[in-house]
């Protein structure tokens, strides 16, 4: 085997670890909390290049604001739905999007992109 041959080999068996890294190994994921201000929480969202933070955690029975700052022109990002709510928003149409979260139980509500390739979650505890 010539010199040529095993750096094709190594380079391909780095960029499959690379691959598998990114797909399946297990990832910091940002959690935050939402503020409360007069008997109402909120949080905020960061969309540029997927959601952060990605996890927000709300009090149960505490209405509940979560609000998109969208700072990313992707065509992916331009929508968040919100499948278990039945939202389907438009981020584009101005700088903050705000979606009323129901927290009158517990549970967890996924969100995604418009493509579903990026994903969060709102907890309600």
């Amino acid at each position: 085997m010539d010199v040529t041959k095993i750096i094709i080999l190594v380079v391909a068996i780095a960029l499959i670890g690379l691959i598998l890294w990114w797909f399946f190994g297990k990832h910091d994921e940002a959690i935050g909390k939402a503020s409360v201000n007069q008997g109402t929480q909120e949080a905020n969202i960061v969309v540029n290049g997927g959601y952060s933070p990605s996890t927000i955690v709300l009090k149960q029975g505490v209405p509940a604001k979560v609000n998109f700052d969208m700072q990313d022109s992707t065509a992916c990002l331009s929508h968040v739905v919100f499948e278990q709510l039945g939202v389907n928003k438009d981020l584009t149409k101005q700088k903050i999007t705000t979606i009323n979260i129901p927290t009158d139980k517990k549970g967890t509500y996924n969100f995604a992109c418009g493509m579903d390739m990026f994903h969060g979650k709102i907890e309600v505890k």
